[in-house]
């Protein structure tokens, strides 16, 4: 199997604390953020990782090379941003069938064999959360198909995207798109087309968008 990880971002409400460097390479304990993504696919089976890049890349190629602890690496470098899901869709002509898509600034330690494709193009990994305000809530039916997003809001409990997919090389073929776009928002907007399977989690999260769990992660040793 093959992934993709997005490590593009610019890392804006990380500025503060990490000036300069894209934001997977966030320094965690001596090494960058990325590396503990990286190790946790490895961890996972996988042995072939498309890194979808842009900002400062260079220090990205520079520290991982083509090989990282047994893991084929390539690079999709963006020229300009394309966003979530045309970085996706861009990286998508080094996938052969179907890959994981994964956040460069994410960890979400699920067993990725759990997510498959039987009816559908995508499986999302949600996380079960509480007393949370700072994503979106995801709806499904008793099938584990998504029935709608909900934007963000404090809620006691509720789902939300935990950030993995698992994706079909065709997923985007019988949609017109531009070569910009947000693959949240083209979620959002074809649910009920794609027929998004879902599969729930509670393994341990972490997202170092802000400065706070990017302390939190610092302090957590568990890989």
């Amino acid at each position: 199997m093959q992934a993709i990880v997005l490590a593009g971002g610019l890392g804006t409400r990380l500025k503060s604390v990490v000036q300069d460097l894209p934001k997977p390479m966030a320094p965690i304990n001596g090494k960058p953020f990325l590396a503990f993504v990286l190790e946790y696919l490895k961890k996972q089976g996988i042995r072939e990782v498309v890194l979808s890049v842009s900002y400062k890349y260079e220090l990205i190629q520079e520290y991982f090379k083509d090989k990282f602890k047994g893991i084929k690496i390539c690079y999709n470098i963006e020229k300009e941003l394309l966003g979530t899901g045309g970085a996706i869709k861009d990286a998508l002509k080094f996938i052969q069938n179907q890959a994981y898509v994964l956040n460069g600034d994410t960890i979400f330690d699920i067993d990725l064999k759990k997510l498959a494709l039987n009816d559908s193009k995508i499986c999302i990994a949600l996380k079960q959360m509480q007393n949370f305000d700072r994503y979106g809530t995801v709806n499904i039916d008793n099938q584990g198909f998504i029935t709608s997003f909900e934007e963000k809001v404090f809620k006691k409990q509720g789902l939300i995207n935990g950030g993995i997919y698992l994706i079909k090389k065709d997923i985007f073929d019988e949609f017109d798109l531009e070569k910009k776009f947000s693959f949240e928002e083209f979620l959002q907007e074809n649910h009920k087309t794609l027929k998004i399977q879902t599969q729930i989690f509670d393994d341990y999260f972490i997202d170092i968008g802000i400065p706070q769990d990017y302390y939190l992660f610092q302090n957590y040793i568990v890989f």
